[in-house]
């Protein structure tokens, strides 16, 4: 290479590096009146720098106005603010455009209802806006670009192919109960998450791959070939066109049949057995897994992506897919030019568990040793927050559990055993949130024991095949927990609740936490002690993470209540903004 091309090429890079910390500074930096990204900031802290309402006067927050959607499902958004517009997916990947000052619509977006049944549910996750563009993924994996003004489409691409095989309620013998109990979901292809934007770059992934069948409150891991391989693409903003794409699952899947998780725990894997099977089941990687459940952080000045992945496919069903599955169940870091693989840490190798990645990372800065690094924290379904290098991916430390654990990785069995967390416990898709200030993480929990068992069932031919069931099995609750970064990962404090911790955590300057509890209440904590400040009832299950954004002098919390039909939350339409009566902000304004 020449000397003038290397410069070149040096050149090159420092321009694209200022372009995203410029676009970063631009949309998320986290310190103006908007909520402009997924996470507020590109690093998806989650944590809004306003602090007009605040620990002293939390207690006279009040409805400033309600939206109904008219569409009552699973309402998971984050919604999206950006001057006096508020931009927020619907169920269904319907979207709508607000006044965020009144709540009147001023469009609305409806997407055309696939033919034959969603593989995972109507949710979806949120927008991203930039440059007049409103992005949506879609429950039929594609993403669609939107006039911001007017809401008519820009274009609309493919992000991952049709829908693969899936499993079937009739594979199950008629002897089983579940064979009996209505079909939720199966593997699939859709996009829950709300896309990223770094630049010129939209990102998206797609989910249901590796999915399992959903009976009614059960999952059910079927041995055969279902699904793809997970896939986390990169379009160009103005035209739709495809820049890169990183496939979860490959050639080589099997890496190394590690006999211990990275952080040294026993897998009890039977390595023999799944070396002997290598050689009929090599190409198993086609039919991978690997969802992307979350939407990805963004560090613009080294150009760096980073994703949590979802378990293998098939499914807890094991037997057809030896070696670690690489990469899923993994924290994942890519080169956000050009999507090639950075560094990588598989959390669970050959996951058997269903130990999704699940939720967003967190990005933040360390000190450590008297050197300040730049970090990152995701928190885990195994009821850990893994703290990283972001740089290579070294794990610096893991924190105390946050959640109770029981039987971590005992093998599925034929008389069952309970294990916590659980398939859909400790850390799910729901984000934390990060105040940087204190350096604490704020992590909604859920603790829901899982019995897993493994059945028998006899094909048409005459062979038999063993399948794994895993079903909810003791109490359950949650449980919101302050992770202390600075004392690698202790508990500053922890909040038990009765009910699963679903939907997320908004961080304020004001000293406060903002989270759904329970089936329909809002509530407010104090962020350096955990003590429940203020709450509010509505009429669904507030299972969406909040924002908090300002206009015109006023700082108003937002959050959709839609109830999750998991956990048996009641379902609703409504998306609830607060604020402090008009006399108690001009007197804050007043005193500033």
């Amino acid at each position: 290479m020449s000397r003038d091309h290397g410069m070149c090429r040096l050149a090159g890079r420092l321009l694209w590096a200022l372009a995203l910390t410029t676009a970063a500074a631009a949309h998320g930096d986290g310190g103006s009146g908007d909520w402009p990204l997924h996470g507020n900031d590109a690093g998806g802290q989650r944590h809004a720098r306003l602090d007009q309402i605040n620990r002293d006067n939390v207690a006279q927050l009040e409805p400033a106005w309600t939206w109904r959607s008219g569409v009552k499902a699973t309402f998971q958004a984050t919604p999206i603010v950006v001057g006096d517009r508020m931009y927020l997916s619907l169920p269904f990947s319907h979207v709508a455009a607000l006044d965020a000052r009144s709540g009147r619509e001023l469009w609305r977006y409806e997407h055309p209802r696939p033919a034959g049944r969603l593989c995972c549910g109507p949710a979806n996750r949120g927008v991203a806006v930039r440059d007049g563009r409103v992005f949506v993924g879609t429950v039929d994996a594609r993403l669609i670009a939107l006039d911001a003004r007017t809401g008519q489409p820009l274009w609309n691409v493919a992000v991952a192919d049709a829908a693969p095989a899936t499993e079937q309620a009739g594979q199950l013998p008629e002897s089983d109960p579940l064979s009996r109990r209505e079909t939720q979901g199966s593997t699939g292809v859709g996009i829950a998450m709300a896309p990223q934007v770094a630049g010129d770059l939209v990102i998206v992934g797609i989910t249901g791959v590796g999915y399992g069948l959903h009976p009614e409150n059960a999952v059910v891991g079927l041995p055969g070939q279902y699904g793809r391989p997970g896939v986390l693409a990169a379009f160009d903003a103005a035209s739709g066109r495809r820049v890169w794409q990183f496939d979860v699952t490959g050639p080589g899947w099997e890496g190394s049949f590690a006999a211990r998780t990275a952080d040294g725990l026993d897998l009890g894997r039977d390595l023999p057995a799944e070396r002997a099977a290598l050689a009929r089941e090599g190409g198993a990687w086609r039919h991978g897994g690997g969802s992307l459940w979350a939407t990805p952080a963004i560090d613009a000045e080294r150009g760096l992506i980073f994703f949590g992945t979802g378990n293998p496919s098939p499914q807890m069903a094991d037997g057809s897919r030896p070696g670690d599955n690489l990469y899923t169940a993994s924290l994942v870091a890519l080169d956000l030019r050009t999507g090639r693989l950075v560094w990588h840490y598989q959390q669970v190798p050959h996951d058997r568990w269903g130990y999704d990645v699940a939720s967003p990372p967190v990005l933040f800065e360390l000190q450590q040793g008297g050197e300040r690094i730049p970090a990152l924290a995701q928190p885990s379904k195994l009821g850990w927050v893994y703290v990283h290098d972001r740089r290579d991916g070294r794990l610096l430390f893991r924190s105390e559990a946050f959640v109770p654990q029981q039987n971590l990785f005992a093998a599925p069995s034929a008389e069952g055993v309970v294990i916590a967390p659980g398939i859909a416990g400790g850390a799910s898709w729901s984000p934390s949130a990060l105040d940087p200030q204190q350096a604490l993480l704020f992590v909604p929990g859920i603790h829901l024991p899982t019995r897993y068992t493994v059945r028998e069932a006899e094909r048409a031919d005459g062979s038999r095949f063993q399948y794994v069931v895993s079903e909810p099995e003791g109490p359950r609750g949650g449980v919101l927990a302050a992770v202390d970064l600075a004392r690698e990962g202790r508990l500053r404090w922890q909040v038990k609740l009765d009910q699963p911790m679903v939907g997320g955590v908004l961080s304020t300057a004001g000293g406060l936490l903002f989270t759904g509890i329970g089936e329909r209440s809002f509530a407010a904590f104090d962020s350096g002690s955990g003590m429940r400040l203020w709450s509010w009832q509505v009429d669904a299950g507030v299972n969406a993470p909040p924002v908090s954004y300002a206009i015109d002098g006023r700082q108003y919390v937002a959050v959709a209540a839609g109830g999750n039909a998991l956990f048996g939350f009641p379902q609703g339409d409504g998306l609830h903004v607060f604020a402090l009566p008009a006399p108690a902000v001009a007197a804050t304004t007043g005193a500033r």
